[in-house]
């Protein structure tokens, strides 16, 4: 098990092989993760506290979407699908079970120039 800190808050990683990766995610009040999506990667997340706001798409293109997850709420992102997690309404906590492709994100927007 490994703690990583980001800017948004923390990533705690409690399983990790080639072919899967658990995780929970630690999202402060008031910030966000990348507009990003994957190449391979496809996960599956759940709301364990909080309201997850989920952003699907880029806000200018006309299949934009913008859902509100409440705890015990999941959601699977798919290869391709262009996605935010963003905490608006006070801190989040996910679980996120995905393939094992970690480094496999393409940022879009990054709040923290990353």
């Amino acid at each position: 098990m490994r703690n990583v800190i980001k800017p948004w808050g923390y990533e705690e990683i409690w399983a990790e092989t080639e072919k899967y990766v658990g995780k929970i995610l630690s999202i402060n009040d008031g910030h966000q993760l990348s507009r990003q999506y994957h190449r391979v990667k496809d996960e599956t997340i759940r709301v364990q506290h909080g309201v997850l706001t989920l952003e699907l798409g880029k806000p200018e293109d006309e299949n934009f979407k913008s859902i509100n997850l409440p705890v015990g709420a999941s959601y699977r992102i798919q290869p391709g699908t262009v996605h935010r997690f963003c905490a608006n309404n006070g801190r989040v906590i996910l679980l996120e079970a995905s393939t094992g492709e970690i480094q496999d994100v393409v940022r879009l927007e990054d709040d923290y120039d990353r």
